[in-house]
């Protein structure tokens, strides 16, 4: 009986210890789940997600899952939300303009922090060094990494190559005197080329900060916020001023069309995939988009350098786009799973392939080089412009780009003062000394929201 009643125990703790050892198995084969979201709609989250599934195969360990939100500003309001429900993904998209408020909201951790001295994790090499210096130049703030480049973009000139042969320009225009000169070719054939006018680009503060830099001009003190936390934005520089009064003189003398809306991106996109206009400024990041939408309409795009003015030079241009944030305070299991998607993400033939689809330049120097040793830029062109342009600016504080916390409401007063410089007139002097006004008190509202003593307190 004894016997039995110890058999019966024995079965019984067997049964129990398998039963724990199956539920440890399975837990233990259970993939971290990492969270990432992302400012894309269309192919490019497509693209994305399918990076995640190969991720997925590669490192079974994790699971990366991918979602897509329709901008910048709807991300970065679901994001504040997430991280007060203590609900946030792992992985986040900034772009440019918001790296200081990034840094200042205590919500990431750096990069260089989280990867420390690793020189590999899970198989995959840790490079920096092989980031195009430009883009170093705006994600490194006082030395230290702060987030994964990702897209990264400039403005760049798209042309109608037919268009323009029967204008009698033989080249893309390289400064604002020589666009001035092809504008006035244009319009005088207006008619007969069925276009709209000369050229178009959409108001946006991110054009008119590119021609500040190009005159190798700060947009913010303290050396554009690098070298001590930026307390003012210099909107009335003479290089400010430069700028606003030519773009209103081009509108003046109808060399620039504006579609009547700001921000219109689409707009301005499509009016030139259409044929409307000889010549746009938009996004390198979109010249799939554009090359794709122009072939149904037998466009023939070539594309050049952004304009610059002759007569102040060219210091170079900065960067647009967005990079990878990683979220602090994260299961140690899932920063290292994050980690290692980043890794992933941005490698050699992921910049290289992102670069394709997208046109965004090619982040990586091993990526430009894996492009131009397989002849992609001979067979296309107008992708290999962006990254040229980048490639061969000058570092200077100027074409680092800004960093401030209130740099999106800043390019918000830039914006609508150029339409009303265009529509109603008026003296841009007077209209950036104003609008320098309204973004030195932003910002000040904003530094003492964020630092003890703003004017003191280094980058951090």
């Amino acid at each position: 009986m004894i016997a039995r009643r110890t058999l019966r125990i024995f079965v019984s703790l067997f049964v129990l210890a398998s039963i724990a050892l199956t539920a440890m198995t399975i837990h233990a084969q259970t993939p971290t789940e990492v969270k990432v979201w992302i400012a894309f709609q269309g192919a490019r989250l497509d693209w994305t997600k399918a990076r995640a599934d190969e991720f997925n195969k590669q490192f079974p360990q994790f699971k990366v899952t991918v979602e897509g939100y329709s901008g910048y500003e709807e991300l970065q309001k679901a994001t504040d939300l997430a991280i007060q429900q203590k609900n946030a993904p792992a992985v986040v998209q900034q772009f440019e303009a918001g790296t200081q408020r990034a840094r200042d909201l205590g919500y990431y951790k750096p990069i260089a922090d989280a990867l420390g001295d690793k020189k590999e994790l899970n198989g995959l090499k840790v490079d920096f060094e092989d980031f195009v210096p430009v883009i170093s130049n705006y994600y490194v703030v006082n030395g230290k990494w702060t987030s994964m480049p990702w897209n990264t973009s400039t403005s760049i000139l798209y042309a109608n190559a037919d268009q323009m042969k029967a204008a009698g320009i033989d080249k893309v225009p390289a400064t604002w005197q020589e666009l001035e000169a092809d504008c006035a070719k244009i319009n005088a054939k207006k008619a007969g080329l069925k276009v709209d006018g000369c050229i178009s680009w959409p108001d946006h503060g991110w054009f008119f900060e590119q021609w500040v830099a190009q005159q190798n001009a700060t947009l913010a003190n303290n050396d554009n916020g690098r070298s001590a936390r930026a307390t003012e934005v210099l909107l009335d520089s003479r290089a400010a001023i430069n700028v606003a009064t030519w773009w209103q003189n081009m509108y003046k003398n109808g060399n620039y069309i504006y579609t009547g809306k700001q921000l219109d991106w689409d707009g301005v996109e499509g009016g030139f995939s259409a044929g409307k206009f000889t010549f746009i400024i938009s996004s390198s990041g979109d010249a799939g988009d554009i090359l794709t939408a122009a072939k149904p309409n037998n466009i023939n795009v070539v594309a050049g350098k952004m304009p610059y003015d002759a007569k102040a030079g060219y210091a170079g241009n900065i960067i647009g786009g967005a990079s990878l944030w990683l979220v602090k305070d994260l299961d140690p299991k899932v920063e290292e799973g994050a980690l290692t998607w980043l890794l992933f993400l941005t490698d050699t033939k992921n910049a290289a392939d992102w670069h394709k689809i997208s046109g965004y330049i090619p982040i990586r120097a091993s990526a430009a080089k894996a492009l131009e040793d397989e002849g992609w830029f001979k067979q296309n062109p107008v992708f290999a412009v962006g990254g040229q342009q980048l490639a061969d600016s000058k570092v200077t504080f100027a074409t680092q780009g800004a960093i401030m916390g209130t740099f999106p409401g800043t390019r918000d007063l830039v914006t609508g003062t150029m339409e009303s410089l265009m529509l109603k007139g008026g003296d841009p002097v007077e209209a950036f000394k104003k609008i320098k006004t309204d973004a030195d008190k932003l910002l000040a509202d904003y530094n003492s929201l964020n630092v003890a003593d703003a004017a003191a307190t280094p980058a951090k």
